[in-house]
């Protein structure tokens, strides 16, 4: 069986021995076992786990909700699966925005003007723009996008982070096949409740909108549209995230 030492692991992982030290004095990721020397050595189990760990912090899940998630009971193989869909939406988006980007380029290369409606394909929240107008008016599309243009690029890194923890939230939760009204997925449920409250524009947002109404509707787009369900790991994850959404709604 193979083993690698700490700074084999760092370098491989492109993290620090002294991150690795840190998760370990943590209980976060123990090595598996120590040399004569004194040196932590890690086998390929310990490097899945330090995989699952990294992307779960690319997800911007702090050390404590990883440490939970890892807790636990789940096959390896299934959780990294689940990483993988979100990983796999997340790519097909960057590689809408690379081509947005290109044909901008191209086309002031070629002394010609860019075309404004292929200019943002791929980025966030502005793709959906459309849908937001026609379900719920184009003030409320209005506001949502003045929202998000108002913020500067780390406060649209760290609601990107949100939102990717909270889809990861769902997608484990989903994965382990839990009750949709027991407590913990309404907790999840109330949870996202409280991310759409923060989006101007939304009937969530606003104290005297059917916000039962808008979140079960949601529920059911999540489902029947593909690119939101890629975002919970696909129809079946998305229809969990309905059914807990649904159950959440009936008490507010």
């Amino acid at each position: 069986m193979n083993d690698w030492s700490i700074q084999q692991i760092a370098k491989l992982a492109g993290t620090t021995s002294r991150t690795l030290r840190h998760y370990d004095d943590i209980g976060l990721l123990t090595p598996t076992g120590v040399g004569a020397n004194g040196y932590r050595r890690y086998d390929s189990a310990a490097l899945v786990r330090l995989q699952r760990i990294l992307l779960l912090r690319e997800l911007g899940l702090s050390l404590p909700q990883i440490a939970e998630i890892l807790a636990r009971p789940a096959a390896e193989e299934d959780a990294l699966a689940h990483h993988l869909a979100w990983l796999r939406a997340e790519q097909h988006r960057l590689g809408r925005q690379i081509a947005a980007v290109q044909s901008t380029i191209t086309a002031l290369e070629k002394g010609e003007e860019p075309m404004a409606k292929d200019m943002f394909d791929g980025f966030d929240h502005t793709q959906y723009r459309d849908e937001v107008a026609e379900r719920w008016g184009e003030q409320a599309a209005a506001d949502s996008d003045r929202w998000w243009r108002g913020m500067d690029a780390a406060a649209q890194g760290d609601w990107k982070a949100q939102t990717a923890a909270l889809n990861a939230a769902w997608q484990e939760a989903a994965a382990r096949g839990i009750d949709p009204d027991g407590v913990e997925a309404q907790a999840l449920a109330a949870r996202h409740v409280e991310w759409l409250r923060g989006i101007p524009g939304t009937p969530a947002s606003d104290p005297s909108g059917d916000v039962a109404g808008y979140v079960r509707g949601l529920g059911e787009m999540y489902v029947a549209d593909e690119r939101f369900a890629e975002g919970y790991g696909g129809v079946e994850g998305a229809a969990f995230v309905r059914a807990a959404l649904a159950a959440h709604a009936a008490r507010i």
